[in-house]
């Protein structure tokens, strides 16, 4: 079974850090495409940012975070990060670690509140 648990979020102030982390279990995390994915109020859930599980862990960004959010991964430790520099309330959200993809593995959120 797979699970994975987002940890991390919090209210801050704008121009505030947070750094998120997902634990995920059941899986083959080395060799599993990882994402963060998040859902403000009353939007669709969006892409924020992917780690590849072949090229190194490639990563990609959501044009809106670009510069300021990092991803990256521990593998022996099964556990993604995403470091959330220079906050903004527009990235006020529920944070979701995914797993392979929308057709994948989600977990249940954790949230993101910035206040300007």
């Amino acid at each position: 079974q797979v699970k994975l648990v987002e940890s991390g979020g919090g209210s801050v102030r704008a121009g505030d850090s947070l750094r998120l982390s997902c634990e995920a279990s059941g899986v083959a995390f080395s060799l599993a495409t990882m994402n963060w994915y998040r859902q403000a109020p009353g939007k669709e859930r969006e892409f924020v940012a992917g780690s590849s599980w072949s090229s190194n862990g490639a990563a990609t960004y959501a044009d809106s975070v670009k510069g300021r959010f990092a991803i990256s991964r521990d593998n022996p430790k099964k556990t993604l990060y995403l470091q959330m520099n220079s906050l903004k309330s527009e990235d006020t959200a529920i944070y979701f670690c995914n797993a392979r993809g929308e057709k994948g593995y989600w977990g249940q959120g954790t949230q993101v509140t910035v206040s300007s």
